[in-house]
């Protein structure tokens, strides 16, 4: 039986999958799902192109269906704006240069694998700090 303690280590693993999911998908190194994809339908599509595609597609719907659960619209809407306004901080005060394309790419990379990550563990999260549990966990779940 799988143990339902969530701690710092358990939110790590969350976003490291995350971002194996996000920059697997695209990024722009040009060594991604999406590069390849692109650049390899010339010599014909590949069983491989297929299952890496389905692989990726199923960690994606497990997140995003995690994470649209977890958080719901309101939550989606406050997290892609607080980070959204950290960027946008980060640029104003000259952290990063905005006109730098590949730099700023990596971070919206990086800040929509913290939103998956967040809405993946955001259950936990909200258990451990109120004591209340989701509607959709069971009683066989909680013990």
């Amino acid at each position: 039986m799988a143990s339902n303690r969530f701690s710092l280590e358990s939110f790590f693993v969350r976003l490291f999958f995350a971002f194996i999911l996000v920059f697997a998908t695209y990024n722009p190194s040009n060594y991604s799902f999406y590069h390849w994809i692109s650049t390899g339908l010339e010599a014909g599509f590949q069983p491989l192109m297929a299952f890496s595609g389905i692989v990726l597609l199923i960690g994606w719907i497990v997140y995003i269906r995690a994470t649209i659960t977890s958080l719901g619209l309101t939550g989606l809407i406050l997290a892609f704006a607080f980070f959204g306004t950290l960027l946008w901080m980060v640029i104003d005060w000259g952290i990063v240069p905005a006109d730098s394309i590949q730099i700023i790419t990596y971070i919206v990379l990086s800040l929509l694998s913290m939103v998956l990550a967040i809405g993946m563990s955001w259950s936990h999260i909200r258990r451990r700090m109120s004591g209340q549990v989701d509607v959709n966990e069971t009683d066989e779940e909680l013990n």
